[in-house]
């Protein structure tokens, strides 16, 4: 295979004309970085590499410099990016250290920009492998793609049908020099067990593998983009116009179709893909609880809810019931956990009436044992009881601040003003 021609032909086929090259110094980079400078000679295109320092080798530091070295010598600006991973969080280092990448590429995409990336045939079928490993359905089975959007433009994987040792073939004809991770070596590592141990095994006896694994991938995303298209219509009428999943809807569908409606909802909230067995509880424990149940199912940064027969995709907050702070009159009060700010001001066409000692205003957000009167309405009821009345959903009644005078409710933000301070020289603004 003409390796350049290759190339040369994928990168014509793009819109744009900038480039950004995730460049690790590893050799499928390293070959990338030669090919896409000679592309620049020919035609009119900027080009940056972008390097993550993860700092997880001791020889990081290093690879860098060398990377620096490289980039300076191809007349390619070069910028390190160094990240911190949270280790502790119990999240394997290689999820950890992908997401991590991802998000320092994202950063220098300009609209319409195409990122560069280095996988390869081998690349592809390791990702294969793992997929099956998991049990995955055809969107999982279709791995990698060599075009996808990306961030505010589009990535481009223009090696993916070339194979390890092609590139290694031609980074040795082209006298270049490249970095080796240590840490390839380990085959604690799934990936690394795969290229060591398994894909040697699976080459010789099917020397056509890889080939055969990238068509199963193509056809496995193009079954998943055509169920897509034919369910469009179907997960259009269950969703609600505030993003929520109505309950009822999914009941009338077959339990594949149902399953399937589920996990195009929870790719829509960013979420990644649940396996079979979290669908089942979700819709078991969650969307089938009893009518009188608070039911919730964390999934990822999320937790998935159900309300008034809806399913909702919440994101995990801090519990800030114990929160509370005076009140004062005229100032910006901010909030916690990212909740905006409150403000008491002086109006003539108010809606609240200040107390005449309103040094003894402040607000909380826990509404336990505390009851309320709401304008226009007759009798004092607790709060979670009127928070059930409004419709406020469960995982928002200790989200909601609640300005109080002494021990008496004054407001619920954004919800009612008590009878007793019903007035109109002051008006509660919460601006979120």
């Amino acid at each position: 295979m003409d390796l350049y021609a290759h190339t040369r032909q994928l990168l014509d086929a793009q819109p744009s004309r900038h480039f950004v090259l995730a460049f690790s110094g590893g050799v499928d980079s390293r070959v990338l970085l030669a090919l896409i400078a000679r592309y620049r000679q020919e035609r009119e295109i900027s080009v940056q590499a972008v390097h993550v320092h993860h700092g997880l080798s001791v020889n990081a530091d290093e690879w860098a410099q060398c990377c620096q070295h490289w980039c300076q010598a191809a007349h390619v600006p070069l910028t390190i990016e160094r990240v911190s991973l949270a280790t502790a969080s119990g999240e394997s280092i290689e999820k950890l250290a992908r997401e991590a990448r991802y998000a320092a590429l994202a950063t220098h995409m300009h609209p319409g920009s195409t990122l560069l990336l280095g996988q390869h045939a081998d690349d592809q079928l390791e990702t294969f492998l793992l997929a099956l490993k998991r049990g995955s359905g055809p969107k999982g089975l279709a791995a990698m793609a060599q075009q996808a959007p990306f961030s505010c433009g589009q990535l481009l994987r223009p090696l993916l049908s070339v194979s390890r040792a092609q590139i290694e073939h031609f980074a040795l004809q082209h006298h270049l020099q490249w970095v080796e991770d240590e840490s390839n070596q380990d085959e604690r590592y799934e990936r690394n067990f795969l290229r060591h141990r398994v894909t040697p095994i699976l080459s010789e006896r099917w020397p056509s593998i890889r080939q055969a694994v990238q068509r199963s991938a193509q056809l496995c995303a193009e079954q998943d983009e055509l169920l897509a298209e034919l369910l469009r219509d179907a997960l259009h009428a269950a969703t609600q116009g505030d993003g929520s999943l109505s309950v009822a809807v999914l009941t009338s569908h077959s339990d594949a179709l149902r399953r399937q409606l589920l996990r195009y909802w929870l790719a829509a909230q960013g979420l990644a893909m649940p396996s079979r067995i979290q669908l089942d509880v979700l819709w078991r424990e969650v969307a089938l609880a009893e009518g009188d149940a608070n039911p919730k199912l964390k999934l990822g940064e999320c937790e998935i809810r159900r309300f008034q027969q809806c399913l909702y995709c919440v994101p995990l907050v801090q519990d800030v019931s114990a929160w509370q702070q005076p009140l004062v009159l005229g100032c910006a009060l901010a909030l916690p956990d990212h909740l905006g700010q409150l403000t008491l001001a002086k109006s003539e066409q108010g809606t609240l009436r200040c107390p005449s000692d309103p040094e003894h205003l402040w607000v909380t957000f826990n509404p336990e044992g505390l009851s309320a009167c709401p304008v226009g309405r007759g009798g004092t009821r607790k709060l979670k009881k009127l928070f059930q009345e409004y419709q406020v959903p469960s995982w928002l009644r200790r989200r909601m601040p609640i300005v109080m005078h002494h021990q008496n409710v004054v407001a619920v933000a954004n919800l009612f003003v008590d009878r007793d301070f019903s007035g109109q020289d002051c008006e509660l603004i919460w601006d979120k």
